[in-house]
């Protein structure tokens, strides 16, 4: 038909550039490191001093996460409405929101507030999660893992210098006439009002849950099956498709895939061995290394370490968790994520033992455990991601990684809780011990999916 005089072609949707998306990403990932571990770092000290009760310092890092897990699905509902950027930028203004919240708590001395404020702190951190899901969106077919390695790899610089300007943070709150541990507060706050900004003005990328290797361009379904290196064996058959978001309405007969929930993805998702396998890796790994990293600080202050010391082993354990997230990124998208995840529950359990065998104040063994339980954190949650992102169909992919990352953050709220009375009736040993017990339904999934029925048709 004619185009009637005068009128304009309209202009085709333009592509957001994916090397700039990711590379913004990183910055900003740097930033939120900051941000998170500079207040975090002394978070459980500050609360235990500040209600007189050592065991309530298990609850700083339980509001923390619980807040993390409160946000973590209407996140992801804000990402799939209005884009990646919008959800991340929100996430940030919470935390942002969250130490000034505490910063208020600790100067009148209400010690509820700072549990509110811990909790809305926690939105930074589900926001930086979910910065992992958006880098394989930008990534090239084949480069997700690496790609999701890179972003988490960028939180490392801040993330180990933020415990180590805890003394520094500290010294700053006191030029400002605020109660001692509260001044890392304080850069958290500038951090995470950084990222805001910069993911709100120059962040876009495409559409949240699609990858470069959907079929089809945006909003298609995943129907090549696994992508990465090792995530697509020889061995595969038609049973290792993901999981099809189709698929509720022959399971309820009602709903459309365009409503599907995060609940009901999660549904989906358990009934996989593949999926369940993946949504385990990211739960256990995250809720052994919660519990065990958030009492590591008041066992080692109550064996006469200083904070700088703290700081250090922190700063140890972090940079296990970031820094060597390339190699595990590479490491998926060669070997696949199976083998990462079990090489990564293997170190977990090393750093469990070794945690129940060090004594309180030897600095060696202390750092050791908590530098290879980073490690084993980090090629549980790469692994875990991986495989959780592309073992479902697009349409499930957003609303199940929003459910993933609240049931992380809900069972390693529980676990942080727990952890300071563990500590105190059986000590760091006690808290270790619990550890060992948390991989269990990881171990069994494993086994189930590498000796069970799914062995003939396992991914590598």
């Amino acid at each position: 038909m004619p185009r009637p005089a005068g009128a304009r072609t309209p202009r085709p949707a333009r592509e957001p550039r994916r090397g700039l998306a990711l590379g913004i990403l990183i910055v900003n990932q740097l930033l939120a490191g900051v941000g998170v571990a500079s207040g975090m770092a002394l978070a459980a000290i500050l609360v235990a001093d500040l209600t007189g009760v050592v065991a309530m310092g298990g609850l700083a890092q339980s509001s923390s996460v619980l807040g993390a897990a409160i946000v973590a699905i209407p996140l992801a509902k804000l990402a799939v409405r209005s884009g990646r950027h919008v959800a991340l930028a929100v996430g940030y203004a919470l935390a942002v929101v969250g130490a000034l919240l505490v910063i208020a708590a600790a100067t009148s001395g209400w010690a509820p507030l700072v549990f509110l404020g811990l909790a809305a702190f926690g939105a930074g951190s589900a926001a930086g999660l979910q910065a992992r899901f958006a880098a394989t969106e930008v990534a090239s077919p084949g480069f997700e893992a690496r790609s999701m390695s890179l972003v988490l790899w960028a939180t490392t610089i801040g993330s180990v210098a933020g415990p180590l300007l805890s003394e520094s943070g500290d010294g700053v709150g006191t030029a400002l006439d605020l109660p001692h541990l509260v001044g890392p507060f304080v850069f958290s706050a500038f951090a995470f009002a950084v990222s805001t900004i910069l993911v709100a003005t120059l962040l876009r990328i495409p559409r949240a849950g699609v990858l470069a290797t959907d079929a089809g361009g945006a909003g298609a379904a995943a129907a090549d099956g696994p992508r990465g290196g090792g995530d697509a064996g020889a061995g595969a058959t038609a049973d290792d498709a993901p999981v099809e978001a189709v698929d509720v309405v022959d399971a309820t007969g009602a709903a459309p895939a365009a409503s599907v929930g995060s609940l009901m993805a999660l549904r989906l998702a358990v009934k996989q061995p593949r999926a369940l396998f993946a949504i385990l890796a990211i739960v256990c790994s995250h809720t052994v290394m919660v519990g065990v990293m958030v009492m590591t600080p008041v066992h080692m202050t109550e064996h006469g370490l200083s904070l700088s010391l703290v700081g250090l082993v922190i700063s140890i354990h972090i940079l296990g968790m970031y820094g060597a997230s390339p190699v595990m990124g590479w490491l998926v998208d060669r070997i696949g994520s199976v083998r990462v995840i079990l090489m990564g529950a293997a170190i977990l359990v090393l750093a469990a033992v070794i945690g129940i065998l060090a004594p309180g104040d030897d600095m060696l063994l202390v750092s050791l455990a908590l530098g290879l339980l980073g490690l084993g954190w980090s090629a549980g949650m790469i692994g875990g991601s991986t495989l959780v992102t592309t073992s479902v169909d697009a349409r499930l992919r957003v609303p199940l990684q929003g459910a993933t990352d609240a049931s992380m953050n809900l069972a390693a709220a529980v676990s942080a809780a727990l952890s300071g009375v563990v500590l105190g009736a059986f000590g760091f040993a006690g808290v270790n011990a619990v550890a060992l017990l948390v991989l269990v339904p990881l171990a069994v999934a494993g086994l189930r999916l590498m000796v069970g029925p799914e062995r003939r048709r396992r991914v590598a």
